[in-house]
């Protein structure tokens, strides 16, 4: 359904998107991991046509995004992560107004939003002005109002950024749903590593706008083996970090968070032997944990940082290379 070939985007000297591939089956939910600011958002806006690539190319649905754009938004539907509905208007009128931008005709138009409604849970509130409807529900009306004119692809872009727990779980049965009723291919980016590991079939870890990691949740958590113990240190991580550097049944380290992550095989026979190394190197351990590897760790193996260091840094160079980007325009 979408083929990626050495996809890339540049806005000056940042490079957003540096040259990923990857393809999408029919009918399936595929993710893309990473933070604000990793190249997620800007490779949607590329396959959905509102941006142009530097260089590479893409086809959605059977069409060039570069040669063929007006097709390739004929056979999408897009959620985008900012709110986009008229709040002043209804539910229905809000669907109503989407469908006519895609010619669809009167007779058409009524059956396919009851039909739409119906599919998102919100026939009893279609009459009612979206400015009162809770963020779950606009949510829902707005991947309603993507799927009207029946789309092969459906892109959601942090479809449940800002919502509580609650909610965001409600959504994500409802995207599971969906995907099984409608057998539409998803898409989806997001920053959250549970929604990545809940939902998709596939996941793509993207970091500065490179591909680093791509199979399934399953299989990318089984590549790292073994157990995670994890120590949280008074600040000597890198202390201890390098202490353990040539110790055989260590298979992997990280440092985050003032915490180092280990993976190792059997895992609980290896603690009193790390602790005895701290003490021996003077280093304090506040807490240990032992668990099996998540897809938290996998994000962790591949970057070297958590998804929320990730986050906050990616977010403040992209701020500063808007600036200095802005200033220079």
């Amino acid at each position: 359904m979408i083929k990626v070939e050495e996809l890339s985007k540049e806005f000056g000297s940042l490079k957003a998107v540096a040259g990923i591939s990857f393809h999408v089956t029919e009918g399936e939910i595929f993710g893309l991991l990473g933070p604000n600011g990793a190249g997620k958002t800007t490779t949607i806006k590329m396959l959905t046509t509102l941006l142009k690539p530097t260089s590479g190319g893409a086809i959605v649905a059977g069409y060039d995004i570069k040669k063929e754009p007006n097709n390739v938004r004929k056979s999408i539907g897009i959620v985008f992560q900012d709110p986009s509905l008229d709040d002043e208007l209804t539910g229905r009128e809000n669907l109503e107004f989407h469908a006519i931008l895609y010619n669809i005709s009167k007779q058409q138009r009524n059956s396919k939003i009851s039909e739409v409604l119906k599919l998102v849970e919100l026939e009893d509130k279609a009459d009612t002005l979206v400015k009162f409807y809770s963020g779950g529900m606009k949510r829902r009306l707005e991947i309603g109002r993507g799927l009207i004119h029946e789309p092969k692809v459906l892109f959601l872009d942090e479809p449940t950024v800002g919502l509580d727990p609650q909610t965001r779980r409600h959504i994500w049965e409802y995207i599971k749903k969906l995907n099984e009723t409608s057998k539409v291919t998803l898409i989806l980016t997001t920053h959250y590593i549970e929604e990545a590991d809940y939902l998709c079939n596939r996941v793509a870890i993207v970091d500065h706008g490179k591909l680093v990691a791509l199979n399934t949740p399953k299989a990318l958590k089984d590549k790292l083996g073994g157990d995670v113990i994890s120590l949280r240190t008074n600040g000597d991580t890198e202390k201890l970090h390098a202490s353990l550097k040539s110790t055989k049944w260590v298979r992997s380290m990280s440092s985050h968070d003032s915490t180092l992550d280990l993976t190792v095989e059997e895992g609980e026979k290896r603690i009193p032997a790390l602790m005895a190394i701290a003490e021996r190197h003077n280093v304090k351990v506040d807490s240990v944990s032992l668990h099996k590897p998540s897809l938290e760790d996998v994000f962790i193996h591949y970057t070297g940082k958590s998804i929320r260091e990730e986050e906050g840094s990616s977010m403040d160079a992209m701020r500063a290379h808007r600036r200095a980007w802005s200033g220079r325009r």
